[in-house]
């Protein structure tokens, strides 16, 4: 057990490390000022609030025969008005969301966005919350998007990819821009640039896409964004945030915030080369190679077999493998079912112990056997499997 002192020096240490200067960690609020509500006079509502459902009796009846329901459209109501603001602002920086749009600058979304990509069916709506996963085939035709405003009042609503420029670091792609909505009527804003569907390249992992909306001071004119539809040069849809707003904040105010994540899913080869009518691009993360010690003459504590795979070459174990597979295979029959129970045959106690655990692995058969037959055919992949004597994948 540790004593005082080395706790305390611990906690001082973690201080120092995540410490952070306020001066140059300091961030502006770009949006709505937060309303400022007592906490005392809350806590004294809900306090009330839950003494009187405690001494209601007819809502402990419904409890106890399992007959209450709750209206979840009226707590979401009741969350929208009390804490939303300041959760949406909470999640969206753990995202880093507010970082990568404006930098050192965040605000408090005061309208709640409600967006909702209308799947096959009438009823059955992808819905976007605070970065949940959507694919690109569900994310594929506009969105439908509400909120609630007085008609006299302009808009401009902004959908840009965080993570999915091709070709600049610092960059975005605009999927979609409206300005000039009048009130919440999405369908009689300016379109600037049409609305694109997520295209996340494969082995990128999760993009961010951002909903923005802006409540303007005048009528904007958005000429140097306007863009001929449909839009399908990528170059032309390069955007960043922070100048945008950075050239617009006396007239732009951000208020409402809604983003979701997506990746790569089968139907985005068809969209790079039907829609986008380029080659799609495909990454993959070049693993820095493992490290493996110089070879001794006399390893100690070592299984020889493992030990020895170490240093092979690649390309002869992958061959091995096949050639073992191929010993097994016959071109016009269906392969053995595997045992129901592997494990169950009763095995020579007098083989050395490495041999019996080889013996187990070949018994129980790869757990991913397409995987192993693309394996077993393709002599590029078979060139560039890590070594082992026994591959299992």
């Amino acid at each position: 057990m540790k004593s005082k002192s080395e706790a305390i020096l611990g906690g001082v240490k973690r201080w120092k490390r995540n410490y952070q200067d306020p001066t140059l960690a300091f961030k502006v609020n770009i949006g709505f000022a937060q309303p400022k509500t007592s906490r005392s006079h809350k806590l004294t509502e809900r306090l009330k609030y839950l003494k009187e459902r405690r001494a209601d009796k007819d809502l402990e009846k419904l409890a106890r025969t399992q007959q209450l329901t709750i209206p979840l459209d009226k707590v979401k109501e009741e969350w929208q008005e009390s804490g939303a603001a300041h959760h949406i602002k909470t999640v969206a920086e753990h995202y880093g969301v507010f970082q990568h749009l404006y930098g050192d600058a965040y605000f408090f979304p005061q309208v709640m966005l409600d967006v909702r990509y209308r799947q096959q069916g009438d009823d059955c709506f992808a819905v976007v919350h605070r970065g949940n996963v959507i694919k690109p085939a569900e994310a594929a035709a506009m969105p439908e998007v509400s909120y609630k405003a007085s008609p006299d009042s302009l808009w401009t609503l902004l959908l840009t990819n965080l993570d999915g420029h091709l070709m600049l670091e610092d960059s975005e792609y605009v999927h979609w821009f409206v300005g000039n909505i009048p009130g919440n009527d999405i369908g009689k804003g300016e379109v600037i640039c049409d609305y694109l569907q997520p295209f996340p390249p494969k082995g990128t992992g999760f993009h961010r896409l951002v909903f923005v909306l802006y409540k303007q001071e005048k009528r904007m004119d958005y000429g140097s964004f306007k863009r001929q539809q449909p839009c399908l040069c990528l170059e032309e849809r390069t955007f960043r945030t922070q100048d945008f707003y950075r050239e617009r904040q006396d007239d732009l105010t951000p208020a409402g915030l809604a983003f979701f994540q997506s990746d790569w899913d089968p139907s985005l080869t068809d969209f790079f080369h039907n829609t986008l009518e380029m080659q799609e691009p495909i990454y993959e993360y070049d693993f820095p190679p493992p490290y493996i010690r110089p070879q001794e003459w006399f390893p100690l504590i070592r299984p020889f077999n493992t030990y020895m795979d170490k240093y092979r070459d690649e390309k002869q174990i992958a061959k091995e493998y096949l050639l073992k597979k191929l010993k097994k295979t016959h071109p016009f029959r269906k392969p053995d079912p595997p045992p129901k129970y592997p494990h169950a045959f009763r095995m020579d106690l007098n083989l050395p112990s490495w041999l019996r655990v080889e013996k187990k692995k070949e018994r129980l058969g790869p757990p991913l056997e397409l995987g192993s037959e693309f394996l077993a055919t393709d002599p590029e992949v078979l060139g560039s499997i890590p070594g082992s004597s026994k591959i299992y994948l």
